[in-house]
């Protein structure tokens, strides 16, 4: 019997996954007020990311190399293993959900200040993507994740605050 609560108990633990508040904001440039949604932001080690907003119509979900977006009734799913944008996106949440240094590369700047690591994701080259850049900003010290920022093209974006 305690071998089996022992189980138990171990399995609830590997289970277990931190769960956070977050506020979506959508803004477009054609329209004249951001849309703002909220909703919760689920991690679990090694690298699974589900930020759910509006009720579970929007999510953004990185399982592995595997990403997907749904918003409404859209799905758009990319593999980091294919997407250079997306693998340096994988990489750095990663070492960040794992506590492991971030890593450096052509397409990515970090700054710390005040505090505060500003990480930019630039895709060069260019082809067209959905998004133009990601930033990304954690804490200094516990990197929890403060904002992420997905730029799109003509000044339009989306930007998640964690708290």
């Amino acid at each position: 019997m305690k071998k089996i609560v022992l189980f138990l108990f171990c399995m609830m633990a590997l289970c277990a996954h931190a769960q956070q508040a977050v506020t979506k904001t959508s803004h477009r440039k054609a329209v004249k007020e951001d849309v703002v949604t909220t909703g919760t932001m689920t991690m679990r080690k090694p690298d699974y990311i589900c930020i759910s907003t509006d009720g579970d119509r929007d999510q953004l979900i990185m399982e592995g190399t595997k990403f997907t977006m749904t918003m409404g009734s859209k799905k758009h799913k990319t593999d980091s293993k294919k997407n250079p944008q997306f693998a340096t996106f994988h990489s750095v949440l990663k070492a960040l959900i794992n506590g492991e240094p971030i890593p450096t590369g052509e397409e990515l700047t970090v700054v710390t200040k005040s505090g505060q690591t500003v990480i930019t994701i630039t895709p060069a080259g260019k082809k067209r993507r959905m998004f133009t850049s990601f930033v990304l900003t954690v804490d200094a010290k516990t990197h929890a994740f403060k904002t992420l920022r997905m730029n799109g093209r003509k000044d339009d974006y989306t930007e998640y605050t964690f708290k």
